[in-house]
């Protein structure tokens, strides 16, 4: 016994001191997954529920909403005082069935145009709650919560109460939405669980493998529930699937891609991202973020080489356009890397980061490869939720809020440049004469 003290006595103390360093390796055990969170229907049939907003296109919002009764009206009354409603929009309704399953009529209306930065009230189907939003602003500064693969557990409850803790603007979520895995009540207990949430911002969201669904035979199409409930703006961003789409909003342009669409360079997404990137102007468009599912860059032993394909399709579109920053889910761990061009650094490329680590039921990969890549610039097994807080044209704030419990503790962060103004990554700009504004920011 006394032997195995003093061959243990060693890593006692290595623990006690340094229990950072084990940490952000993954090595220490962590908080299991909890159980689901399954949140009833408690109004009526007509009544709205599952409510949720999204961006819809310069200054446009649109209001998506579930009722159990065919014979509601997809109508939302709007206004800038509360019960007051001096606008109202119609849209359409659809629904699906899943096996066994139907789901209740799926309203989807777009309303607008809206002023920035203005509180808005409404009320869908001209019955039940009225619910209120805040437009973002149309400068910055402008703050995005990002988090990926939510789920619906006591942990997913635990990290949204952190995010609604602080003010944002739009929510980011790269993939793997209410894990319902075929058991559609649960997308409807997913909708009930956000709707406090997404009510008053908008979200934005891109699909996860969690999101196919597919059956061979019975139910080969994948995404039924997804395209149904979360509609997104793809036809306004001149996509032809709701799988992958753009928005601008504040001087910022978000592409949502599909890693689980086709991707190579004779595909529709290829050819969508293409055109989107170039009609991007820098000069009027100062950052560039981008979200997708499965990471490009990924240390964890979870999921290795899930985005490699992808990567070799796309990664040099994102570099020659300068993107700024990748999001991306499906590893349940948290992970940054420096900026990154063809598995090397390159101060023209993105920074990588993986946030998968929302509350999924799964719980969380904790094995980590070793040695530390240096590519790998902080690594956690944690749930928790991150926030881009881009404050100007130049300079963009970025913060991972470990998951603990009653509070979320800042456990990573770094300010970053815009690469817009990037002397070394656009050489030509200023020799071919293409912005006299631009020349004396650079």
């Amino acid at each position: 016994m006394e032997k195995l003290y003093l061959r243990a006595f060693p890593l006692l103390v290595f623990l006690v001191l340094f229990p950072q360093l084990l940490q952000s390796q993954g090595y220490l055990s962590r908080q299991p997954p909890r159980p689901m969170v399954f949140t009833p229907h408690n109004r009526s049939d007509s009544d709205p529920q599952q409510v949720h907003i999204s961006l819809a296109g310069k200054d446009h919002f649109r209001v998506s909403w579930v009722t159990d009764t065919e014979h509601s009206k997809s109508i939302v009354e709007y206004g800038e005082a509360p019960g007051k409603y001096n606008a109202e929009a119609t849209g359409e309704h659809t629904s699906y069935k899943y096996f066994f399953y139907s789901s209740g009529e799926i309203h989807h209306v777009k309303i607008g145009p809206l002023k920035p930065s203005t509180t808005h009230f409404y009320r869908c189907g001209e019955s039940g709650p009225e619910f209120s939003f805040r437009t973002p602003p149309s400068g910055f500064p402008i703050e995005f919560a990002v988090v990926g693969d939510l789920g619906q557990t006591e942990w997913t409850a635990s990290t949204l109460a952190h995010v609604d803790s602080e003010d944002y603007d739009v929510f980011l979520l790269p993939g793997d939405l209410s894990y319902a895995d075929f058991q559609q009540p649960l997308w409807d207990s997913f909708g009930r669980l956000v709707e406090p949430y997404a009510t008053r911002r908008p979200w934005m969201v891109t699909e996860g493998n969690h999101e196919m669904e597919i059956f061979p035979i019975i139910h080969p199409q994948g995404f039924t529930a997804y395209n149904a409930r979360w509609l997104m703006p793809y036809e306004e961003s001149g996509s032809t699937s709701n799988l992958y789409y753009s928005f601008d909003v504040a001087g910022t342009h978000v592409i949502m891609l599909g890693s689980y669409a086709d991707f190579d360079a004779k595909s529709s997404q290829y050819k969508w991202l293409e055109a989107d990137l170039a009609q991007v102007d820098r000069k009027k468009t100062q950052w560039m973020v981008v979200l997708l599912h499965a990471p490009w860059y990924n240390t964890n032993t979870a999921h290795q080489g899930e985005g490699e394909s992808m990567r070799k399709s796309m990664e040099e579109l994102l570099y020659e356009a300068r993107v700024d920053v990748v999001f991306s889910g499906h590893v349940h761990a948290y992970e940054r890397f420096t900026r990154v061009y063809n598995n090397e650094e390159n101060q023209c490329g993105p920074v990588y980061v993986t946030i998968g680590d929302g509350g999924n039921r799964e719980g969380l990969a904790l094995k980590f490869k070793n040695p530390v890549s240096p590519l790998s610039l902080y690594r956690e097994a944690s749930f928790g939720h991150g926030r881009l807080r881009i404050e100007n044209e130049t300079h963009a704030h970025w913060s991972w809020h470990r998951n603990n419990d009653s509070n979320s503790v800042v456990a990573d962060q770094l300010w970053f440049e815009s690469l817009s103004t990037s002397k070394a990554c656009w050489p030509d700009v200023v020799d071919q004469g293409l912005s006299s504004s631009l020349k004396e920011e650079l």
